[in-house]
């Protein structure tokens, strides 16, 4: 499914709704179709700047007695937004290609890990797209890794133990994972999600999302 729309458009609603960024429709959209964040859900928001994914995560948690708790990580320093945000966001400035499984589990609720990952990581822009594409496969393989741990395989298995325990991942049993690819036209880039299928032991439930100008597609 696609919702079309321009920069200009998708920029103002962002501004009417209250939201820092037009990239929180991409995550309003998943949570329509797919319902992946429930009431009183630990959610992990990785390249959570500048925060729109935030508010869409904060809000899907429900009321606030209701529980549930949002951690942000990005590269920068993020202020929690003061709207569609409350106590239970907070943010944690750190490198994810560095960032180890157990800080990152131990940053869990109780560290018991995380019923929810999201991956908005974004590399920098050059402008070639084979490059870029390159570029945000390497950083979704990384969050990827994060999340499943010893889940992921170079080659299909059967019968895999790992699928029985939650592994060294911080993405619980029976959680989702949704994460952002930029897309490539060339046939490299429209083999990304070929070769991450071919890599992972599908024991949660996983999303993966391209985005192409302004276009949503799940």
């Amino acid at each position: 499914m696609a919702v079309g729309g321009t920069a200009d458009f998708f920029y103002k609603e962002a501004q009417r709704l209250g939201f820092v960024a037009r990239s929180a429709f991409k995550l309003l959209q998943i949570q329509k179709q797919h319902n992946i964040i429930n009431r009183g859900a630990t959610v992990l928001d990785l390249g959570c700047a500048p925060g729109g994914w935030l508010q869409v995560a904060c809000q899907s948690l429900g009321p606030f007695h209701g529980g549930g708790s949002v951690l942000g990580v990005d590269t920068k320093k993020v202020k929690v937004p003061p709207l569609h945000c409350d106590s239970r966001v907070q943010t944690i400035s750190a490198d994810v290609t560095t960032l180890s499984h157990h800080r990152l589990r131990a940053l869990s609720p109780k560290d018991k890990g995380f019923s929810v990952v999201l991956s908005d990581m974004c590399p920098l822009i050059s402008g070639i797209t084979t490059k870029d594409a390159a570029l945000s496969f390497e950083l979704g393989m990384r969050a990827l890794d994060l999340a499943l741990g010893n889940k992921i395989h170079l080659e299909p298995i059967d019968d895999d133990p790992s699928c029985s325990d939650d592994g060294k991942g911080v993405l619980k049993i029976g959680g989702h994972l949704v994460i952002k690819l930029l897309e490539s036209e060339d046939a490299k880039g429209a083999s990304l999600l070929t070769s991450l299928n071919n890599v992972i032991d599908m024991c949660p439930t996983i999303w993966f999302v391209q985005f192409k100008k302004f276009d949503i597609s799940v």
